[in-house]
């Protein structure tokens, strides 16, 4: 196949099959439909977030290439986003509480809804039906067509008569389902949007005194534990999801600030978590150390030490590395211990102001945004090798579509 002569970047997108090669395939298919361009799919794609213009770069995997910029996303100054099943629609979460549905193929922002007055994620359900944003202004989420952006329900975080919680750590649940964490009321909520129509309210099922102050969440990969921080105070808060009766427990109480509060500078983002095997290693609040978790005990087993305090801590997709970046003043430095041995590795430098992390699917190589250096290098974590250095304007966020094959992401 020869690529379709459109300019760049596009013309790297359409690849057209001859006419005459088709006419000629077809020819002998009575009452074939006419043929039509064959179109690259979306599996190697992904978005970078560029926060202080408010725009993405859309971005080829395998090339390693930057495919085109998409302006008017807003404020994205602490943005986030999902994918469709297809990989074919991002749904962009901004900080001004705009929710926004990107068409990669076209670059072109297709749907855009002011949907509160301050929102900091979401999520999207198991089967690409809705879309949901978690909020801070007002407390609470909504949720909407995926396909068209329309409200079906708005769910107040009201805790007390009056009083709204700023709700962290939103994720979706097997079934019609999200779970997510009221930062201000100590409680942790589930919703369950089986069955309901624009206009209803799904069930709710609530857990109350589950530590102070969650400020964010995951889900384990298996889908079976939601864990959140606990900000207010040390260990924190496990639903087993897979129970009859699923209660909250806490867990590596006394993990983070130790004795003494220790100044946070800026606070780890838990969807970071590695898990990975057995352990789950996880970002020490305050602490320059990674802790080591066995999750079926959900002990600490273990303890790294690291340049800095973590602020990412990802597993590569095999498992057998665990790369770190850090809050200031070591946000220039990111370092890789290997998961079988606990020690370091390899430390790197890619720039100023490390923000995120991103994985290719099978992990082959590791995209690293550098917000101050205005720049995304891409490294080979088989020997660090630097492959790519793209140029973006204030890079956050790196999303590629591989994860909407994922729960939780």
């Amino acid at each position: 196949m020869t690529p379709h002569p459109l300019s760049k970047p596009l013309a790297a997108w359409l690849y057209a099959v001859p006419a005459l090669l088709l006419t000629l395939v077809l020819s002998g298919c009575a009452g074939a439909p006419p043929a039509a361009p064959l179109v690259q799919g979306t599996g190697d794609l992904g978005l970078v977030i560029e926060r202080s213009t408010g725009s993405l770069q859309l971005v080829n995997t395998s090339r390693r290439e930057l495919m085109g910029q998409i302006q008017g996303l807003g404020d994205l100054s602490h943005a986030s986003l999902v994918y469709s099943r297809d990989g074919a629609y991002a749904y962009v979460f901004g900080r001004d509480g705009a929710l926004s549905k990107v068409h990669l193929p076209s670059l072109r922002v297709v749907g855009r809804v002011q949907q509160s007055g301050n929102s900091i994620g979401g999520a999207i359900s198991q089967d690409g039906r809705w879309v949901a944003a978690q909020n801070y202004e007002p407390g609470g989420i909504k949720v909407f067509d995926a396909e068209t952006l329309a409200l079906l329900a708005d769910i107040p975080a009201e805790f007390e008569p009056g009083k709204r919680s700023r709700v962290v750590g939103l994720s979706d649940l097997p079934g019609q389902r999200f779970i997510f964490s009221l930062f201000d009321a100590d409680q942790i909520w589930i919703a369950d949007l089986t069955g309901i129509s624009a206009g209803q309210q799904p069930k709710l099922q609530k857990f109350k005194n589950v530590g102070h102050q969650p400020y964010d969440a995951l889900v384990t990969p298996d889908g079976r534990y939601y864990i959140a921080g606990l900000f207010g105070e040390d260990g924190l808060a496990k639903v087993d999801l897979w129970a009859a009766e699923p209660r909250v427990e806490r867990i590596l109480a006394g993990y983070g600030r130790g004795e003494q509060p220790l100044p946070v500078f800026k606070m780890p983002h838990l969807r970071g978590w590695a898990v990975a095997g057995r352990h789950a290693y996880l970002p020490a609040i305050g602490r320059h150390e990674v802790l080591v978790v066995d999750t079926e005990t959900w002990q600490e087993v273990g303890r790294i030490a690291v340049a800095g305090q973590p602020v990412f801590v990802m597993a590569r997709p095999d498992g057998r590395q665990v790369w770190v970046n850090f809050a200031v003043p070591d946000y220039d430095q990111v370092q890789v211990f290997d998961t079988q041995s606990r020690q370091i590795i390899q430390t790197l430098k890619p720039g100023k102001a490390v923000l995120h992390m991103e994985f290719t699917p099978r992990g082959e190589s590791v995209w690293i945004s550098t917000r101050d250096s205005h720049q995304v290098t891409v490294f080979n974590t088989a020997n660090f090798a630097v492959q790519a250095v793209l140029k973006a304007d204030t890079p956050s966020g790196i999303f590629f579509t591989s994860r909407a094959q994922r729960s939780g992401f």
